[in-house]
Formats: C-alpha cells, sequence, structure tokens
C-alpha cells in the first residue's frame, strides 16, 4: 500500500502540495492547541505555581508541544513557532499560522515569520 504522506523526508512544497497538507496540519495544530489551552487553565488556577501537580502539568503542556513539533516534522514542514509551521519551497518558505485555514504568505530562508509577505504580493514564480 502507498503511502499518503512520505514521513521523515526533506521536502520541498509547491503550493499546491502544502496546501494539500494543509488540513490535517489544521487538524493536528487545533487538537494540540486545544489540550494546551486547557493544561494552561489548569496551571494558572494553581496558587502554588511551584506545587508537584503544577510541576507536572507544565511537563505535560512542554510534552504535547514536542509531540506537535514532531508531527510536523514528519509530515516535512518544519515548526518554527508555537502553532507555526514553514513548507519549504526551494526560495523559502510558505508560510502559516493557526488558525488560519489558507497559506497565504511567503518568506525567504533568511527573514522569518516578521518578513512574510501576501503570496499576492510576492513576485517570485513559486510554483
Amino acid at each position: 500500500m502507498t503511502n499518503i504522506f512520505e514521513i521523515n523526508k526533506k521536502k520541498i512544497f509547491t503550493l499546491e502540495d502544502a496546501e494539500s497538507l494543509l488540513p490535517l496540519v489544521y487538524k493536528l495544530t487545533e487538537d494540540y492547541s486545544r489540550q494546551v489551552k486547557k493544561l494552561i487553565n489548569q496551571l494558572e488556577a494553581f496558587p502554588n505555581k511551584q506545587s508537584e501537580r503544577a510541576i507536572q502539568v507544565e511537563s505535560l503542556i512542554n510534552s504535547l508541544i514536542e509531540q506537535w513539533q514532531n508531527k510536523i516534522e514528519r509530515l516535512g514542514a518544519k515548526p518554527k513557532g508555537l502553532w507555526l509551521a514553514d513548507f519549504d519551497n526551494g526560495s523559502g518558505y510558505f508560510c502559516w499560522k493557526f488558525p488560519e485555514t489558507k497559506i497565504k504568505f511567503f518568506h525567504g530562508y533568511n527573514e522569518g515569520f516578521s518578513g512574510r509577505k501576501s503570496l499576492e504580493n510576492v513576485s517570485l514564480e513559486l510554483q
């Protein structure tokens, strides 16, 4: 049986490739962000942030974020921040941040999130 998505492979994405993967990336991110938000709310309710239970919750939050990062990497994208993923296109990155529903931004390899440009304004041929 052929895999739909190749796992753990360095990938160069066309915009179409990245957009086809986005529903899965979105769902994973939505699930993990919901779990993390719930735990953060629990953590903030603890009167003693140094209690054993608070430390356990904080550890679980970190573990969930690491799990999300690993899953995004296995799909070929690059986690670049909390709920932020880049898709290498050979000239830079298609840039996506949860809860965006489409890939609408691009930035060069050395520009980062603050250098995002709307795909509508990018003159490079990215596909």
